[in-house]
């Protein structure tokens, strides 16, 4: 186990699913590896309190009754970019796609070891909580501005209201600006995983990003597709 270290605020986790033993038993184990944790088995009740403004991450099961994961998640990114960690059932590709569209940062397929849950959710806060960089630390590349230090960015002068994982991806592309980024750079860098055959979350992301910044005045993207090479940041 890595607990955090006693002088550190643990990591606030929100668990959210209906399986009462699943949590109990992350439950547990998360507390173990120096996280606060805290459950509800309802997606209304996850929903308000991912929205309170208390957790640092939020780990939201699809399947559940009433409200389910994914209307959960669109009231969350309705007004928060709170990490969202997706509990999908394993194969189920459709899931992971629209999770990934409505704004999930990641997910994970169930049944999953407690031990790849808290890998992905340190992955997911290190993205979050960004480098160490002076707060005024700037990057400039195609129209965009981004502070790494305070996870912020900026295109043609407009704030961008992005997820931990967007602002990632968005900052290796800036990073290498005017060069095409493979997929697979771009989900070891961004995602913190190897890239998986018939994985999609890079292109989703990436979708999610251009909706947000809109085209430029020619019409065409910031982030252009280049075939078998993955994707460029234009410099204009």
């Amino acid at each position: 186990m890595n607990p955090e270290s006693p002088t550190e605020t643990p990591p606030c986790v929100l668990l959210v699913d209906d399986d009462v033993e699943l949590v109990g038993l992350l439950h547990d184990y998360l507390e173990g590896e120096g996280f606060a944790v805290t459950a509800t088995h309802d997606g209304e009740a996850g929903a308000n309190a991912a929205l309170s403004g208390h957790y640092d991450i939020v780990v939201l099961d699809v399947m559940m009754p009433r409200v389910n994961g994914l209307q959960a998640l669109t009231r969350i990114r309705a007004a928060s970019q709170v990490p969202v960690l997706m509990l999908t059932a394993r194969g189920d590709d459709t899931d992971r796609i629209v999770g990934l569209e409505l704004g999930a940062d990641d997910y994970v397929a169930k049944p999953c070891t407690p031990r790849e849950l808290v890998a992905r959710l340190r992955s997911i806060l290190k993205r979050a909580g960004g480098r160490r960089d002076a707060p005024a630390a700037v990057l400039s590349a195609g129209g965009l501005q981004l502070w790494p230090g305070a996870r912020r960015a900026e295109f043609l002068g407009r704030r961008l209201d992005l997820t931990g994982t967007e602002f990632s991806l968005l900052e290796v592309l800036v990073r290498n600006a005017g060069r095409p980024v493979d997929k697979a750079t771009l989900s070891e860098q961004a995602l913190g995983k190897p890239l998986s055959p018939y994985d999609r979350s890079i292109d989703v992301h990436v979708s999610r990003i251009r909706q947000k910044m809109g085209p430029l005045a020619d019409g065409r993207s910031s982030i252009q597709t280049v075939v078998r090479k993955g994707y460029q940041l234009l410099v204009i």
